[in-house]
């Protein structure tokens, strides 16, 4: 048995016996008979009555985030070999493939629809046990209450207790440097989605629970219980806070205000702090270590996102498209690894200091081994922005990076032949898949997948796209030796324009400045093992010291005088220790990494930068131009374009004659459904579906 195969099983024990308290929980059998006998022996005067739910619900999580650490460095050293992903993956290939295609859930695989079906069932069995132990001990809170009012309370109670569920699974999703997405092979992007719909699950089972309580309260006359903050008890003033918080990031979450309004969504969402410090001040200490794993790991990578956007990214050049998008190229570590399909985000602080926006990175981080390049389309405010701000002839432009975020393998190599569907700027994630395959095949005895790019565009200068599929430095862009072939539509124009009526594609180089360095991963070389390292030293200290404080502060209060400590205080004391462990665990690990990153970017900046020239113009406005070039000869021969016309999808991917086609879309929601419907239909079994997907 392998050393990885072992991994695998410790992962798969720890989460399925984590699982098993989750299952077990709202029981009856857990709650008269197993919680009393752990209570006595795990909520000791160190931990007071957070001892059970710490060892039960926070303990195995963390420990997979840990050792899920030291598991993906030695995955990351055999990443060279597909061969083995390439059996398990055809073996499993059945699970990938779309079984619901509707909004808003989108496209939802035969594996994300068993696993939502499970959680549903689990929402709805803890909901069942919670009422029928609640209801079998039912409690009458004040003379004269009714039975079933009391059961309305309960009910209401019990409808924020399975709200828990929801929040101890939220936070996963959107960190972005996790150990644990990794290990069941997603990304915070392809899982944003789960984010939303634990979002929507949670805010539905919240909402419910504080209108209960509202109506519970009106009809027994306790409407002064809305201002109450109990020394003993939660705080229903904090609960009341946290849901008009969350009601906020709710409403200008939905799809339209985020596609119309971003700004609106983004600086709304940031009220996710403040809800986070209510939301645990109105559940208590023992209810916050429920669902601590997620925000603990949450915190540790917003931490560590915020050291590494303290550097500014070296800036080289860019590169302005006469279809108005812009390519960024900057310098990188060499030691710095990403796969293609990666992300990078970005901050402008001359156009917002607060604002980042993602990316999708268009380099090959084996053919760019010091470069790294990213693609901007003109869409919204911040990137007209940009735009104009980079024509503005600057001398240099002050950026800030977060990243690269992307898939752990490149598992699109499997595929005997690749069918890349893109409308508009949806072709930038495939212009990396398609870099990262002409590198590929300059090895020798190595087969790569052939590749059809089908790619709609409105007009024919977003043709220029294409041209960023040739590198812009100097590297060798084997393009001849890839079976490559592309059919560009252009669906608003019947023929193509005069080319001198167009603007050529320029490229503008930036001066070097010493306080820029090169994107580098914020811990080195060996991320993972240095990420492994915070997570387990910084929950070790928090609890450590919230043993000591707990022992020799709260307890001697609470036994020793006649006073009772706050019940809201055991909160604060939760919340300060573990920002204060992650900030001093993550401060020392990076800036004892920092030294190295520096020597390299030194390293970096000796190189001599190439002299300003303007670049040529577009290969397909400019063929007899390029005709010496042999990239840009063998773009344009691989190229047809079809004016005024729109794909036959269904046609084009039932004709593709291979016994596995990959099909990857990205782009309009609408495109992106009718390729999964197709490829979901069961009318070619050699079709299997990913979509890439980028609208937060």
């Amino acid at each position: 048995m392998s050393s990885m195969t072992v991994f695998r099983l410790i992962f798969l024990v720890v989460f399925l016996g984590w699982l098993v308290v989750w299952i077990m929980l709202p029981t009856k059998l857990y709650q008269i008979t197993w919680a009393p006998k752990l209570n006595s022996k795990l909520n000791s005067t160190y931990f007071s009555g957070q001892g059970t739910n710490l060892l039960l619900l926070s303990f195995p999580m963390m420990f997979i985030a840990a050792l899920g650490c030291i598991y993906l460095h030695a995955k990351k050293q055999q990443r060279s070999s597909y061969s083995k992903s390439v059996v398990t993956s055809n073996r499993l290939s059945f699970l990938r493939r779309p079984a619901l295609v509707m909004a808003p859930l989108g496209t939802v695989t035969a594996m994300e629809l068993a696993f939502l079906a499970m959680f549903i069932a689990l929402l709805i069995w803890s909901l069942g046990n919670y009422l029928y132990v609640s209801f079998g001990h039912l409690h009458i809170h004040k003379q004269g209450e009714k039975v079933w009012q009391a059961k309305f309370r309960s009910v209401s109670l019990r409808l924020g207790y399975v709200g828990n569920i929801c929040w101890a699974f939220l936070f996963f999703p959107v960190t972005r440097g996790s150990s644990i997405l990794p290990l069941v092979g997603l990304t915070s992007e392809s899982s944003i989605k789960y984010h939303i719909w634990l979002g929507h699950l949670s805010m539905i089972l919240f909402a419910a629970h504080t209108v209960g309580f509202v109506i519970y309260w009106a009809m027994t006359n306790q409407m002064a219980e809305m201002l109450e903050w109990g020394k003993t008890w939660v705080s229903n003033v904090a609960g009341e806070i946290a849901a008009v918080l969350a009601l906020a990031m709710w409403v200008t979450s939905s799809y339209r205000i985020r596609r119309k309004m971003f700004e609106v969504f983004f600086y709304t969402h940031q009220l996710y702090i403040l809800y986070i410090v209510f939301y645990v001040l109105h559940v208590g200490a023992a209810y916050f270590c429920m669902v601590l794993p997620g925000i603990f790991l949450f915190v540790i990578d917003r931490y560590m996102r915020f050291l590494q956007s303290q550097r500014r990214a070296r800036l080289d050049s860019a590169r302005l498209l006469p279809c108005g998008s812009v390519e960024l190229t900057f310098s990188k570590s060499p030691g710095l690894y990403y796969n293609p399909t990666s992300i990078l985000f970005l901050n402008v602080p001359s156009i917002s200091k607060l604002q980042w926006h993602p990316f999708t990175i268009t380099s090959s981080c084996n053919m760019d081994q010091d470069k790294l390049s990213v693609a901007v389309k003109r869409l919204g405010n911040w990137s007209q922005n940009l735009c104009q701000e980079i024509s503005s002839s600057v001398d240099r432009l002050e950026v800030s990076v977060e990243g690269p975020y992307g898939p752990n393998s490149s598992h699109f190599l499997r595929h005997e032949l690749l069918v890349l569907v893109s409308g508009g700027s949806g072709i930038t994630p495939f212009i990396s898949i398609i870099r990262e395959i002409m590198f590929e095949s300059t090895k020798p005895n190595y087969q790569v997948p052939r590749v059809l790019l089908v790619c709609a565009f409105k007009n024919s200068a977003d043709l220029a796209m294409l041209d960023l599929l040739l590198p812009i430095n100097d590297t060798p862009a084997n393009i001849s030796q890839v079976q490559l072939q592309i059919e560009a539509y252009i669906t608003r124009e019947e023929e193509q324009p005069i080319a001198d009526n167009q603007k050529l594609l320029q490229t503008i180089w930036f001066k070097p400045n010493q306080l820029d360095s090169p994107i580098c991963a914020g811990l080195g070389q060996n991320n993972w093992l240095w990420l492994g390292a915070i997570i387990a030293s910084s929950f070790i200290m928090f609890l450590l010291i919230l043993g000591i404080v707990t022992r020799y502060y709260i307890y001697p209060i609470d036994h020793n005088t006649e006073e009772i400590y706050h019940f809201s205080y055991f909160v604060l004391w939760d919340m300060f220790l573990l920002c204060a462990c992650i900030f001093l665990a993550s401060s020392a690990v990076f800036l004892f990494r920092k030294k190295e990153n520096t020597i390299e970017g030194k390293q970096i900046q000796n190189l001599e930068v190439p002299t300003p020239t303007p670049s040529p113009g577009s290969c397909f406005r400019n063929a007899d131009r390029e005709l010496e070039s042999l990239p840009h000869r063998s773009l344009v021969q691989a190229t047809k374009v079809h004016f005024c016309a729109r794909p036959d999808l269904k046609r084009i991917l039932f004709d593709c004659k291979a016994s596995d086609v990959g099909v990857l879309a990205c782009g309009p929601r609408k495109m992106r459904h009718e390729v999964a419907k197709i490829c979901s239909s069961g009318m070619a079994d050699n079709l299997h579906f990913e979509s890439i997907s980028f609208n937060w």
